[in-house]
């Protein structure tokens, strides 16, 4: 092992660790170029410079006291008031601004915990209901909080099974969460049916509209068929929307609403025998940094909706653009009806393995999410993308053919490990696996490889490589079989 980084004992010249840390980004993400369909969402320059401004002028700042802050307490208060309206909130909504997604699940289902502790104290174990598809901090909620998710499964189309949701609510049952849309194929779930569910069973429901909530009311603006999602529907009590997606905000910033009060007291945190005084907490962080609020109040009010209308419209135009090629491709179909500009594609074609064609897109340039059960690619369409939609299309459709007629791509590389780790039946194995590169990437030599390259010099990779083709062949053989049982439906 090398010997540990330690502080320089003197400093180092500004101008030097700025070229230092631009030369750090030489691997990551082409984004600017248009080639990453996830993590970067971009208004364009101008918007850039804005949220840079804002944030520098309050990056010091520190949300923990409201009252030494008054400014961000008011931004934060706007921000919320201005996202409760977009979501069609009564005039008692209340929440708070987080650091992202996880961050409002997290305390969306702290809040229901909380709630049910007071209103059902015989629960030991309380449970959430909500679709298999649900986002997975949904998951990370449950484990950290002593909670169990009962997963619901979905139809062939992407969506919830209401009347599977329905058969899971029992005694112990605190919550029902849904999506709008749900992340990995970008369809809506029903949620006023699963609203009145909720309100026939006296549960809250939470909309995780963390990806959709600043997208899809612009996109029914525009005249796309978009079913009530929000607080039009009676059964909605909260709905979490990140500020850092479509909302075209600087990262770290996300919403968690509430229909009242009723609700968002259950979320705080008081602690009043600390030593260091009376400590209060409206979300999961103690300090909140200032920059983020003032960046994300000024992107709101920067853009106006008139600037979401325009992003959106965009957007949609080059999802329509893209989902169209990617139906031309013989062997590809978009998996559901897509409800706003995230769709995902898989393999009709037992001659096309996608994860062979995502090794092919990735060496092109393409930032490629790879997905499972079933395995598919995912897009998250932003305006930035509608320049580039074309390329990528006919990109795709080179890379199917090629992987069509060069069937041994399947069992080599990436495909054949992402191939395998999608269809192992035993998920404890792949956990493992996956739990051990993450031992490797946050070790002391803080490796910065990618976590399925990682395990290349590693047992699972030498397993694959020596009998790759054997696996897969059954693997194959198994999946043949559960399609002719269940009809095709997955």
């Amino acid at each position: 092992m090398s010997e540990r980084l330690r502080i320089p004992a003197v400093p180092r010249d500004h101008d030097e660790l700025l070229a230092t840390m631009e030369g750090y980004r030489t691997n990551d993400a082409r984004w600017r170029e248009g080639r990453c369909f996830s993590l970067v969402y971009f208004a364009g320059e101008a918007h850039e410079r804005l949220l840079q401004r804002a944030h520098e002028k309050f990056f010091m700042e520190n949300a923990l006291n409201p009252m030494a802050f008054q400014s961000l307490k008011r931004m934060e208060a706007e921000v919320v008031q201005m996202t409760a309206s977009m979501l069609h909130g009564p005039p008692g909504a209340v929440g708070t601004m987080t650091s992202g997604g996880t961050e409002s699940l997290l305390m969306a289902v702290k809040a229901y915990r909380e709630r049910a502790r007071a209103k059902w104290p015989w629960i030991r174990t309380p449970e959430i209901v909500a679709p298999a598809t649900i986002h997975v901090a949904v998951d990370k909620a449950a484990h950290y909080f002593g909670m169990r998710l009962r997963h619901a499964r979905v139809n062939a189309d992407g969506t919830v099974d209401v009347a599977a949701m329905r058969r899971l609510i029992n005694r112990n049952t605190v919550m029902l969460a849904a999506s709008a849309p749900q992340y990995p194929h970008g369809v809506l779930d029903p949620i006023g049916e699963i609203g009145a569910l909720a309100e026939e069973k006296g549960l809250p429901l939470h909309v995780d509209a963390c990806i959709g909530g600043f997208m899809l009311p612009w996109v029914e603006r525009l005249g796309y068929p978009i079913a009530p999602f929000d607080f039009r529907v009676p059964g909605v009590t909260s709905i979490s929307a990140d500020l850092h997606k479509y909302g075209l905000a600087a990262k770290g910033a996300s919403t968690v609403i509430y229909r009242d009060m009723s609700y968002l007291r259950h979320q705080f945190f008081a602690a009043t025998d600390w030593p260091g005084g009376i400590y209060i907490s409206p979300s999961a962080l103690g300090t909140r940094p200032g920059g983020t609020i003032a960046a994300a109040w000024a992107a709101m009010m920067g853009l106006g909706e008139e600037g979401y209308l325009h992003h959106t419209r965009l957007a949609m135009e080059a999802t329509t653009r893209m989902i169209a090629g990617v139906r031309a491709i013989e062997g590809l179909a978009v998996v559901g009806t897509p409800a706003g500009s995230i769709f995902a594609y898989r393999s009709v074609d037992r001659a096309v393995d996608l994860y062979a064609v995502a090794d092919l897109m990735a060496a092109r340039g393409w930032h490629i999410d790879r997905q499972q059960k079933p395995p598919t690619i995912h897009c998250t369409v932003t305006s930035q993308h509608l320049d580039h939609a074309d390329a990528y299309v006919a990109d795709l459709r080179a890379c199917v053919a090629h992987v069509r007629s060069h069937p041994e791509l399947r069992a080599s590389g990436n495909a054949a490990m992402y191939g395998m780790m999608a269809k192992v039946p035993v998920r404890a194995f792949i956990k493992q696996s996956v739990l051990k590169v993450m031992e490797t990437m946050y070790g002391p030599a803080g490796s910065n490889n990618d976590p399925m390259q990682s395990q290349n010099d590693g047992p699972v990779m030498a397993f694959v490589n020596r009998h790759a083709d054997t696996v897969m062949g059954v693997l194959d053989r198994l999946e043949s079989l559960r399609d002719r049982v269940s009809g095709g439906d997955r």
